[in-house]
């Protein structure tokens, strides 16, 4: 293992776990013992088979955020908006949903509801990127306006065309059966877009690691003006990277709506492009990392709830120890890189001397 890779984990790891010291150390305010609370966290998880499932319906979306985030910061982009290319997903999965019925099929209802999802929040996404290409606008701040506009969006179809039929609650009628997604195991809402997540990863980090598209991304995302002199069109890369990135947020929208709620309410799921972000962080935006992180949000989401039911400590500290956990491993960035200019510093007086 080389000095740069030992040392990313080493960063993450220490960050995860100075978190739950820090946030730990808020028990004590509430008259709790950290040790007793986090021992319980860890066995709660693990109790039956309903809620160890629950830890990777949790990760699905997560997963998803996360990639969201990841594809379009290594062309150095920050799409802060992947909580509102989710909530077109999942409007656009409901309304197709509620508009088929079981007027045909269940698997070419599926794909028509995924595909529909994923189109309609690639092209969100894409507009930023076309902003950005266009009038070389802050993608940072388009995108997350464009939650706002999303989010309004969302709600103005709750209230109007979508609303479910006594109009009492800003939801809609649930989905017919055969339009939700397949469980993997009996007993449990772990369904199979959790598999599709996991693929997707894959899939993204091909991209990136062995495409031509992949390569044109990371040129651009260590030099646009370099990449343009070789010949990339960075404005085209602005472009299809957001055009995937809200793709994939889209997505986690079919798995909530048709895999989880089996309808669309309003509000839901209000953090997920935040923690998507924190999720592309600790895995330092590597695909694969990212289904590990998204799993341990996941594993904290349900151990921390399942906690505040049995021992009567809010839920909400979980939410803490993330926060706690994202802060330090952005504080490792800092350090990480200090520690590699001063080791380059080191190797470049070394090769002098000689």
């Amino acid at each position: 293992m080389n000095a740069s890779l030992r040392d990313l984990f080493l960063s993450i790891f220490f960050a995860v776990v100075f978190g739950i010291v820090a946030s730990g150390s808020l028990l004590l305010f509430l008259g709790k013992n950290p040790v007793d609370a986090y021992i319980l966290l860890a066995s709660s998880i693990v109790r039956d088979g309903y809620t160890f499932a629950e830890i990777f319906v949790k990760a699905t979306p997560l997963i998803l955020a996360g990639l969201a985030f990841a594809l379009p910061y290594k062309a150095s982009l920050f799409n802060i908006g992947a909580q509102g290319q989710f909530y077109i997903g999942a409007l656009t999965a409901s309304a197709v949903s509620l508009a088929l019925g079981e007027s045909i099929p269940a698997l070419p209802a599926l794909v028509l509801v995924v595909v529909a999802a994923g189109l309609a929040g690639g092209l969100w996404g894409s507009f930023i990127g076309f902003v950005k290409a266009r009038f070389n606008s802050n993608e940072f701040l388009i995108s997350m306006m464009s939650t706002y506009v999303a989010l309004a969006v969302m709600n103005y179809f709750l209230r109007t065309a979508l609303m479910e039929t006594k109009h009492e609650y800003p939801q809609t009628d649930s989905f017919a059966a055969s339009l939700w997604l397949p469980t993997l195991f009996d007993g449990t809402r772990l369904h199979v877009g959790f598999i599709a997540a996991i693929l997707l990863a894959i899939v993204v980090w091909v991209i990136l690691q062995r495409t031509d598209l992949g390569y044109r991304i990371r040129v651009v995302g260590l030099n646009p003006h370099a990449a343009r002199l070789a010949g990339v069109e960075s404005g085209r890369i602005y472009i299809s990277t957001f055009f995937l990135a809200g793709t994939l947020a889209g997505l986690a929208g079919v798995t909530e709506t048709n895999g989880v709620q089996h309808m669309l309410v309003q509000g839901f799921n209000p953090t997920l492009g935040a923690e998507g972000i924190g999720i592309a962080i600790l895995a330092n935006a590597n695909p694969i990392g990212i289904i590990f992180a998204a799993i341990l949000f996941g594993a904290l989401k349900v151990g921390g709830t399942v906690m505040g039911q049995m021992s009567g400590i809010p839920a909400s500290i979980i939410e803490i120890m993330e926060g706690f956990v994202m802060v330090f491993v952005i504080l490792s960035h800092f350090v990480r890189n200090s520690v590699e200019i001063r080791r380059a510093k080191l190797a470049l007086q070394r090769s002098m001397a000689v």
